[in-house]
């Protein structure tokens, strides 16, 4: 069970690996979005939201649902916007410190 934990936490990460699928969750943390509608928001083509958006939901970092031929899509489980905040902050933290040390106001990387 554990290595196939480690596949799927690598699958997951793997599939948050794009810059457009971590602006996709972001845009759906205001609630569920069209295809359409996040198409307008990202001003990318229709086919490359629904490929994103395709990864995402195999993942299981988003779900649907269909209303006629429209699909509503939503953040799966509010954890995954959580470990996004996450290493958000350890991503901002790192920026800090290179910063820091470009300035020339510390000599050491900080292991927070």
């Amino acid at each position: 069970m554990d290595h196939r934990l480690c596949e799927m936490h690598a699958n997951t990460c793997r599939a948050l690996s794009h810059p457009k699928r971590v602006e996709i969750l972001n845009r759906l943390r205001e609630g569920e979005k069209s295809v359409g509608a996040l198409v307008d928001e990202m001003g990318i083509s229709k086919s490359n939201v629904s490929q994103h958006l395709s990864l995402l939901r195999q993942v299981g970092a988003v779900t649907f649902r269909r209303d006629g031929q429209t699909l509503y899509y939503r953040v799966a489980n509010p954890k995954i916007l959580q470990a996004c905040d996450l290493m958000k902050q350890v991503l901002l933290e790192r920026l800090e410190t290179i910063e820091a040390i470009a300035r020339g106001e510390g000599a050491e990387e900080d292991t927070k």
